[in-house]
């Protein structure tokens, strides 16, 4: 597993849908922690979309998160 850490930039709504669009950019300072995590991953984005009203709210632009990635199986 890899872990990485990304702040909010940006939210865009799509008020047709009530889903919309997530822009996150990797967290470089403010802690402690953000400056380690920055020292491992200085660059990217992620962009997420999702017509789901729910998990649009679940983010905050200027909030943290954390972002995990794990290998999984491929399936058959």
């Amino acid at each position: 597993m890899v872990r990485a850490k990304f702040y909010v930039r940006n939210i865009d709504k799509n008020p047709e849908t009530g889903g919309g669009a997530v822009f996150l950019s990797p967290v470089v300072s403010g802690s402690q922690e953000n400056e380690a995590f920055f020292r491992w991953t200085p660059g990217g984005n992620i962009h997420l979309q999702t017509v789901n009203p729910a998990a649009l709210a679940e983010f905050e632009p200027g909030k943290e998160y954390y972002v995990d990635f794990t290998k999984t199986e491929k399936e058959a």
